[in-house]
């Protein structure tokens, strides 16, 4: 008995969910661009349903302030009215990407599980929210501008559109890239609320995992990004009209599906970090330095299978490369903070910027004074305070 089969595509239809149709048949587009009254009535609509929405949200919190209420009404008006004009604009054949569905669901798990795991550390959960908007507006940048340097024979030369490395939307971008604008974003975001960046980065490494694992299974929806040639049982089947297709292959070969290896990686590895840390015990920056040796493990295997085009670097790919860097930095960060930092942190925010505090003691050396000494050595140490009684 066959216990493995080989993987197939989707169909192409699902590449795109389609949203225009969908609206379409509901009257929605009809509406907003019958007339500009239909769509200041939806937009006003669609706004207060979303204000609603966000009030509740921050009423559960506990964090919904007069100030708070004001701005999320106007952010919410503004919201709809700018995806109504958008509506206006767009046809019934217009969708959205699975992959980019993909990549939010990646979003939204990795911000549910980092506040949690916040939470656990005595910081209200929705300050995810405060520092995630730097840290995914850098990090798709990022990610767009990293994918364009390793791939710039795609956008520029003879017969390319260099306007065409802004056109995000047609795909294209690196995690790599990703996480350095991401890290970036977080230092922003930390500056801005308190907190310690350690203690967020330690939050997040699990939840980037599994954030990673949701944007490769849009690599499935994309037939992109698979490996080598396999007679693996469960090798991924590619039709031969896919531009990344090895020339000269015959029709029905079967590839590594190196997006489900890295699925399959990325999950244990969050897993792991989650049981390490389930006491909350591995901080200073240590759960993310083992994000980086975990991922840049298996990164550095999966991207050498590969069949999408790449710069090299004395004959090894950038992507390489940059996973070699990722482990390195994850040993140093490790090493260097298990020095520095040996016991644990005083406080998940930066010295004196602590929520309703005006100036709170705090210090990056932590000592747990009651446990270094020993009986006699506790002894000594009140004889003096006795002799004065």
């Amino acid at each position: 008995m066959t216990v493995f089969q080989s993987i197939p595509s989707p169909a192409p239809e699902w590449q795109q969910v389609p949203l225009g149709q969908w609206l379409d048949a509901i009257g929605v587009l009809g509406l907003v661009q019958g007339s500009m009254t239909g769509a200041i009535v939806f937009g006003v609509v669609l706004g207060v349903v979303l204000a609603v929405l966000a009030l509740a949200g921050l009423l559960v919190t506990g964090r919904l302030t007069r100030r708070d209420a004001a701005w999320t009404v106007v952010a919410s008006l503004a919201f709809a009215l700018l995806i109504t004009w958008v509506l206006r604009l767009v046809g019934p054949s217009w969708g959205i990407q699975t992959y980019a569905l993909c990549i939010l669901a990646g979003i939204v798990v990795a911000a549910v599980l980092t506040g949690w795991r916040l939470h656990q550390r005595g910081v209200d959960a929705g300050y995810v929210i405060d520092v995630a908007v730097w840290a995914v507006l850098l990090g798709i940048v990022a990610a767009r501008v990293f994918h364009v340097v390793t791939h710039p024979d795609d956008y520029f030369g003879p017969g390319r559109d260099p306007l065409s490395a802004l056109y995000i939307w047609e795909g294209g971008i690196a995690i790599f890239g990703a996480l350095i604008g991401g890290a970036l974003g977080v230092w922003i975001g930390c500056r801005q609320t308190g907190l310690r960046f350690s203690t967020f980065a330690d939050a997040l490494a699990p939840g980037l995992l599994l954030a990673q694992a949701f944007g490769r299974l849009g690599n499935w929806f994309n037939h992109e990004l698979f490996g080598q040639p396999t007679d693996l049982p469960w090798g991924l089947e590619i039709e031969s009209t896919n531009p990344a297709y090895p020339v000269g292959l015959p029709e029905g070969v079967l590839f590594h599906p190196t997006f489900a290896y890295e699925i399959i990686w990325n999950v244990l590895g969050a897993a792991l970090l989650l049981w390490l840390d389930r006491k909350r015990d591995v901080q200073w920056g240590r759960l993310i330095a083992l994000y980086l040796i975990w991922y840049g493990l298996g990164r550095s295997v999966f991207e050498t299978i590969r069949l999408d085009p790449s710069e090299l670097f004395l004959g090894i790919r950038t992507n390489v490369w940059m996973a070699f860097l990722a482990i390195v930095i994850g040993v140093v960060v490790w090493v260097v903070q298990s020095r520095r930092h040996p016991g644990l942190e005083p406080s998940p925010w930066q010295p004196g910027r602590e929520p309703g505090a005006d100036q709170v003691l705090d210090s990056d050396v932590y000592t747990e004074t009651p446990e270094s000494r020993t009986q006699d050595e506790a002894a000594r140490a009140a004889e003096p305070a006795a002799a004065h009684q």
